[in-house]
């Protein structure tokens, strides 16, 4: 990367210092960037200060007593709400008098902009620039309501007797009343003049306009907590929750700028999410749709176990429903209805497949109804009989407690150990070493699944009970009903489940505590019940988490920026600040901590801000419906389902650590870079999302890439001797090896063929076995066409035999016609080009000839036709229309048109009543050739290889005594000489008339599909099926030239036929950018061939593409790194729009992986080229 690499462009900076003013401002546009009257600035001077006028002249009248506080407001109100309606109206009335213009579109915002021209000061143009007005009637008019609420409560809100009795200074009332009102003034400009570009922009397009509603909603925050504290009773806290926001409140234009408060819908999903996993004891969810049904769910069974009034039917309703909404019950909904629905209508195939299906499910429901009976049955008995005694040391309850301790041990170990680093710093002396193969590394982590087994039942099966049993016991629920008790126990209930490992941990930290602290008298001890402290330590755990990954991400952009040696003038003093200044870089963490909000390093530059609170998605959109899609996607289409598979196995083993809801991991394969998310976590289920990144190797791409095998490297490629507990090398990277996953995948070679495609050997050799393989292509092809013909009566034409009128291959032979001559020299392939760069062969204007006169004569038919003829005065019927005996007629030869002799065409007949079964299509047989040419090129056809090939036909099931009849057909001349006349002249057709041997470009032109022009090229190219016979028996025999020469010749004919049949059922031989090259991966061809030419190195290459289980390696990110950058993306892509390919921030880096995890973000802001729907994998 140059050292000269700008943050932000010449032209973007100017752009983000017009827009930046504006947003601090709340819309007022005070630099515009050119000339502008000055009615323009003191306009908006005026819009913007309105209402503070009006809200001023209400706040004069209550402080001289004409009015009471709650006039004031409603009077204030009212002004404003006039007010909003006549600037509504008057953008409208200016929009609807001006003349539309219809203009270029234009991705230049500055342009767009910048597009204004000023005539007066109440022209259209101008009262359009201030006010630019909404794009739905129902916004105008729910905006312009809520800018009179917003003006009515402000004012009572900021009026300077009620904050003087709030601080008792006189000093302090001003500063607020006046910054307050300049508050006020930014968010009633954005609401109802013109909406200012904010700094936190979560959806790429404002189609509802929710933007303008974002400033109002945290003013109506702050006055709602005033309110609350002059209706309530005196309440301490209150009083001091609002005295800090009334100074929080003048500060709520910086914060606004600097994007640290979340707009409308990312507050909503962002405090839902909170809510539900850390009130409710949930899950983040992979949809926002099911996130808002199981938040609904979830609050309505807090609020029910509320108001039972029975303990035990209390205890019985928080077991239920906490270990049913733990369950992916839609998941298992949309599977039985699915195959109730298959087992109604389908077939008998599908109902097998229903069946099987179905039996899983009914499997995994039985299961979990006896878990359901067990949880019962346990918490109920333990509740009436045992829950009576607080807990003390030798109490149930906390003998209950040592087991919980000994299983999260236990646990602990078990998960560790499966991973190749513990703490992601000391290598696993109990994984394997080094991982080379499948086979080798299945072998050696034998052990480590079984262990993983006895930890899957430890976590699944006994440590919820052993939960449920400390719950149950506990005595808090013997208490009267109150709030806590029922919010505390249905999260701990529910957590129990939804994520046994977090609970377990936070179980025993609170027993540990109430242990240490039971004779104590404390606030913990004696305010609070188990349910409200375990919930504590469940957020104050996540925050904790958070905190350290925020701290170590910190550290790696400050690292990151030290080592950037090219950039290290101008982040030296960066990284100085940030030593100096570090207690406020800490303050800035834990801020973001709390918030549970991405830290945002500016330009990923140790320049920390707090970015605002988001879902733990990050992105807005539905997980899996955008992707770059491109030619390399079909790779991970066909790789998800195997990975899946290997995936599941990994989190069952604990090998990828805890699966916690917004954690990423990046797994790395050959040229393939796999970034998993996980999206919702539950009892027996996990949900991800997978997505594929670009495999073009671009110069960032690849330097992160690989950094990313240098650190798979050093984690699974280690000698046998190496030290027992090795350190993580790279352990201030944002990634840590986890694992290694076998998956079924292709691997991808590419060689050059070099002295194999330009040796002249070969191409001989070429020829020859070109048609060898066109033989055995069209009998193959027949022999399958045959076996789906519809059955023929034949008892109806037994006896009868098929009429055929053959040319004369064998007469004796006439003088060649100079037309002929002329034709086969002049007018073939040898005047086409070889130049592999050309998109068409070149070929001569010469004049036309007419090679090709179907013979006239009363006595001959129309080649194709199935009239009666007569054969040695015998009249033989007409043949039915659709039968296999039709007549089939080849074209005749050409004439020369001096010569006025006809040829003698005898009438023959097939001497085998089966030959038809494997006859050619009638269309097929035509003759395009001059007949002197077809005689020449006939004595190449491979007969004993043509009468082998039928021999070992197997399409006749119905026969008894099948070696005879193909003995029989192998004989049939006439039969042969079908063959004979449509492979030779395919064989014309991909080679041309002479016998020299192609040229290399020759062999690429057509392997692409692109013929050269001769006599037979029309004839071919109007017929598509044979096209693409001949096409690919020519890429068969290109494959078998590079087998011959690379593994040695082939010894017999079975060795040829069964090296076909290889091609035919195991490969798929053709260009990568055909259809069907993609329809092969799909379908998990286990090899596809590829020729392709490199002209930079002027080299003719292979690529196979092999399909294999190999093994994927996998490592965990830093989930803090991850947000924090995507934060950024946003920010500098949504709002300053720095779309810049060659910008700083996108820039590699081996210790960020900068690059990659910008692909990785969502489109449009992100480019990976797929992205899987939420997958639900089943832990069961």
């Amino acid at each position: 990367m140059s050292p000269d690499v700008p943050l932000l462009n010449d032209y973007k900076k100017d752009f983000f210092l017009k827009r930046f003013p504006q947003t601090v401002l709340g819309g007022p546009r005070l630099k515009l960037g050119y000339c502008a009257p000055s009615y323009i600035y003191v306009n908006q001077i005026i819009l913007f200060l309105m209402p503070w006028i009006l809200g001023g002249i209400g706040t004069l009248l209550y402080q001289l007593g004409i009015l009471e506080d709650y006039y004031t407001a409603a009077l204030s109100g009212g002004l404003m709400l006039g007010t909003a309606f006549v600037i509504q109206f008057t953008s409208l009335y200016a929009r609807n008098k001006s003349v539309t213009v219809e203009r270029i579109l234009t991705t230049d915002i500055l342009a767009q902009e910048d597009a204004h021209e000023f005539t007066s000061c109440a022209s259209a143009e101008t009262i359009k620039f201030l006010i630019p007005g909404k794009k739905y009637i129902a916004n105008t008019v729910f905006h312009s309501v809520l800018a009179g609420l917003v003006c009515g409560l402000g004012t009572w809100y900021l009026l300077p007797n009620r904050i003087t009795l709030l601080y008792g200074n006189a000093g302090g009332t001003v500063l607020l009343f006046f910054f307050g009102w300049i508050t006020l003034c930014t968010g009633e400009y954005s609401l109802i003049v013109n909406t200012a570009i904010e700094t936190a922009t979560f959806q790429t397009q404002d189609t509802y306009e929710i933007t303008p509603l974002m400033r109002p909603l945290y003013i109506f925050f702050f006055v709602s907590v005033d309110l609350a504290y002059r209706f309530m009773v005196h309440i301490p806290v209150l009083e001091q929750m609002n005295q800090v926001l009334h100074i929080l409140f003048i500060f709520l234009p910086f914060l606004w700028a600097l994007g640290t408060l979340p707009p409308p819908d990312a507050l909503f999903l962002w405090a839902m999410e909170q809510v539900l996993e850390f009130g409710l004891g949930g899950s983040s969810m992979s949809t926002h749709s099911r996130l808002l049904i199981m938040f609904i769910i979830s609050a309505g069974t807090a609020g029910t176990s509320y108001f039972i009034p029975s303990t035990t039917g209390m205890v019985l309703l928080m077991t239920g429903l906490g270990f049913l909404l733990s369950l992916n019950l839609s998941e298992m909904g949309f599977v039985f209805k699915h195959s109730v629905t298959r087992h109604r209508v389908g077939t008998k195939s599908k109902a097998l497949l229903s069946g099987s299906e179905k039996q899983f499910t009914w499997k995994e429901c039985l299961f979990y109804i006896v878990i359901l009976v067990l949880a019962l049955l346990e918490s109920i008995l333990l509740h009436h009989f045992a829950c009576c005694s607080k807990i003390s040391k030798n109490s149930p309850q906390a003998i209950v407690g040592y087991i919980l301790m000994i299983l999260l041990i236990i646990l602990w170990i078990l998960r560790e150990i499966q991973s190749v680093y513990i703490f992601g710093i000391f290598r696993n002396p109990f994984y394997p070493k080094d991982v080379q193969t499948v086979t080798l590394f299945l072998e050696k982590q034998a052990r480590l699944m079984k262990i993983g087994v006895v930890r899957r039942i430890l976590l699944n099966l006994v440590s919820p009970f052993a939960m449920i049993a400390f719950l149950s016991l506990d005595s808090s629920l013997q208490g009267l009903y109150s709030v806590s008790v029922s919010i505390g126990f249905t999260r701990a209930f529910r957590m129990v489940w939804q994520n046994t490992e977090n609970a377990l941990l936070e179980t025993v930290i609170v027993s540990a505590v109430h242990l240490l602290t039971s004779n104590t008298d404390i606030w913990w001890n004696r305010s609070l019940d188990t349910g409200i402290r375990l919930l504590l330590v469940g957020i104050m755990r996540d925050r904790l988490i958070q905190f350290i990954s925020k701290l170590q991400f910190a550290v790696t952009v400050l690292l990151a920026s030290w080592m950037e040696k090219k950039r290290r003038k101008s982040t030296t003093t960066l990284c100085i600040l940030n030593i100096v200044f570090s207690p406020f870089v800490l303050v800035v963490i834990v801020f973001s901590t709390l918030l549970s909000s991405p830290l945002l390093p500016l330009f990923t530059l140790p320049l920390f801000l707090v970015g605002f609170p988001r879902p733990t998605q990050s992105w807005p959109g539905i997980v899996g419906t955008t992707a770059c899609v491109c030619a390399d996607t079909v790779y991970y289409y066909q790789m998800v389902p195997s990975l899946t598979a290997a995936l599941q196995s990994a989190m069952v083993a604990g090998s990828l650590g805890l699966l916690l809801p917004g954690s990423h991991y990046l797994g790395r394969f050959q040229d393939r870079l796999i970034w998993i998310m996980i999206l919702e976590h539950g009892y027996t289920y996990c949900c991800i999302n997978i997505k594929g990144l670009e495999l073009q190797e671009t110069s960032c791409h690849t330097a992160e890439a690989l950094r990313v095998d240098e650190v798979f490297e050093g984690a699974f490629e280690q000698e046998e001797y190496a030290r027992i507990c090795s350190i993580n090398k790279h352990f201030g990277n944002v990634l840590t090896p986890c694992t290694v996953l076998p998956v079924k995948l292709y691997s991808d070679a590419k060689n050059v063929l070099s002295g194999i495609i330009d040796s002249h050997d070969n191409l001989r050799e070429f020829k020859g076995d070109l048609v060898k393989v066109l033989v055995w292509t069209l009998v193959q092809y027949c022999s399958r066409r045959s076996n789906m013909q519809e059955n023929v009566d034949k008892t109806e034409n037994k006896g009868k035999a098929s009429l055929i009128i053959l040319p004369a291959l064998n007469t004796s032979p006439q003088t060649q016609s100079p037309d002929d001559t002329d034709s086969l020299n002049s007018e073939t392939l040898d005047d086409w080009s070889d130049d592999v760069f050309d998109d068409e062969p070149i070929t001569k204007k010469g004049k036309e000839k007419d090679q090709l006169k179907i013979l006239q004569g009363i006595n001959l038919p129309i080649p194709g036709s199935v009239e009666s003829q007569r054969v040695d005065d015998h009249s033989v019927g007409k043949v039915p229309k659709n039968s296999p005996y039709e007549a089939v007629i080849l074209g005749y030869p050409a004439i020369d048109k001096g010569k006025q002799d006809m040829m003698y065409i005898p009438l023959m007949e097939f001497s085998c009543s089966h030959s038809h079964l494997l006859s050619l299509p009638k269309e097929w047989t035509s003759n395009c050739l001059p007949n002197s040419k077809m005689r020449e090129m006939s004595s190449l056809f491979p007969e004993d290889w043509y009468q082998f090939v039928l021999r070992q036909l197997k399409c006749f099931h119905s026969e008894e005594n099948v070696p005879n009849v193909l003995e029989e057909i192998a004989k049939d001349k006439v039969l042969k000489d079908f063959y004979v006349h449509a492979v030779m002249t395919c064989y014309f057709s991909l080679f041309g008339v002479d016998n020299m041997d192609p040229s290399p470009g020759h062999i690429l032109r057509v392997y692409k599909g692109v013929l050269p022009w001769s006599v037979a090229f029309d004839w071919l190219t109007e017929k598509p099926e044979l096209f693409q016979l001949a096409l690919k028996a020519f890429r068969y025999t290109l494959k078998l030239m590079i087998d011959k020469a690379s593994l040695g010749p082939i010894e017999d004919f079975k060795e040829l036929t069964n090296c076909l049949k290889e091609y035919e059922s195991d490969w798929y031989i053709g260009l990568v950018s055909d259809e069907k090259w993609k329809e092969a991966v799909l379908q998990e061809k286990p090899f596809l061939f590829s020729l392709g030419y490199d002209p930079n190195m002027g080299v003719y290459t292979g690529r196979v593409l092999t399909l294999q289980e190999l093994l994927i390696q996998v490592g965990k990110l830093n989930a803090e790194a991850v947000r924090g950058q995507w934060a950024n993306l946003s920010w500098e892509l949504l709002y300053a729009t720095n779309d810049d390919e060659e910008r700083y921030s996108i820039q590699a880096h081996p210790l960020l992986l900068r690059n990659l995890t910008i692909q990785a973000a969502d489109p449009p802001l992100g480019y990976p080229i797929y992205s899987s729907k939420p997958l639900h994998i089943h832990l069961f």
